[in-house]
């Protein structure tokens, strides 16, 4: 399974940003995908994940904020980010698995990473 993140940026304190991951391979072998993030100095760290039956998990700092999606028909996972904030400053990375976890480790299949620079 190969991922590839874009769509990330500079955007100001406030502003939006859309990130998007498309996935092409082995995709049978996928049932969850989900956005990470890491800052410099910090560990990776699960954003949110969806199932591929809709199911979704977001981290306690990006509810209500951060809205998951995923489009089956076009392989792509989406990350609408609304309210950004400087903290959410990171490399955002898609990643794809069998089952979604807040284990990093446990997830299969990584993107590059995409940039999202939020600044005050």
């Amino acid at each position: 399974v190969q991922l590839v993140e874009s769509g990330g940026g500079l955007v100001q304190a406030g502003g939006s940003l859309r990130l998007s991951c498309a996935a092409s391979g082995s995709i049978f072998r996928v049932n969850a995908m989900g956005w990470h993030r890491q800052a410099p100095g910090k560990e990776r760290d699960l954003v949110a994940a969806i199932s591929s039956g809709g199911s979704t998990y977001y981290a306690d700092s990006v509810k209500g904020r951060f809205t998951i999606s995923r489009d089956n028909a076009k392989n792509t996972l989406y990350l609408q980010m609304s309210s950004l904030k400087p903290e959410d400053t990171a490399m955002y990375y898609c990643a794809a698995g069998p089952s979604y976890t807040i284990v990093v480790a446990a997830w299969d299949y990584w993107g590059q990473g995409t940039q999202v620079t939020v600044s005050s």
